[in-house]
């Protein structure tokens, strides 16, 4: 440093030569730079990569933590989907299940209906029967009674209470 301060007539004084002190005052400035900054340098830069450390080992476990919630949520939908499935399935079971059922009351109702009808015919065709008969016999004995006292004579009536008296002797004998 004492060459920095001497001057040409050998005493000490300020050299104002632009060129040579600047390039001291450079050299200078970097020796104390790379000095006491090399220090705060280092600890900045080092406080720096602990902090992009820090922030790319967070990045790392939210990435995990994001495929692992992935990972549950399509597990969860696999199971939706298989869920989904068999209520499907199930009801499309069910479905043919009530239709079979409904397919069987439909043919019990239609074979009741069809006994019921037989039934109600077979009545209807017994009723009329009876009716039908009851109108001939009354109509035969309208018409006995309205010719028999024409055909009825003396001889005839003697005959018939002949006979039923034949029959009435032969009947307790």
């Amino acid at each position: 440093m004492g060459w920095f301060l001497a001057t040409e007539e050998g005493g000490v004084g300020l050299n104002f030569d632009i060129l040579e002190t600047n390039l001291i005052n450079l050299v200078i400035i970097i020796g104390v730079l790379v000095y006491f900054g090399g220090k705060f340098l280092g600890k900045t830069l080092s406080t720096r990569k602990l902090g992009i450390e820090t922030a790319i080992v967070e990045a790392e476990q939210l990435k995990q933590q994001a495929a692992a919630a992935l990972a549950e949520q399509q597990q969860k939908l696999a199971q939706a989907q298989d869920e989904a499935g068999r209520i499907l399935a199930e009801a499309e079971l069910t479905a043919q299940r009530a239709r079979e059922t409904i397919l069987a009351q439909a043919q019990a109702d239609v074979e009741r209906l069809r006994a019921t009808a037989a039934q109600d015919l077979s009545t209807q065709e017994t009723k009329v029967m009876r009716e039908l008969q009851q109108r001939i016999a009354a109509l035969a004995i309208a018409r006995t009674e309205a010719e028999l006292p024409q055909r009825l004579n003396e001889d005839l009536q003697r005959h018939l209470v002949d006979a039923s008296i034949a029959m009435i002797a032969g009947g307790q004998g």
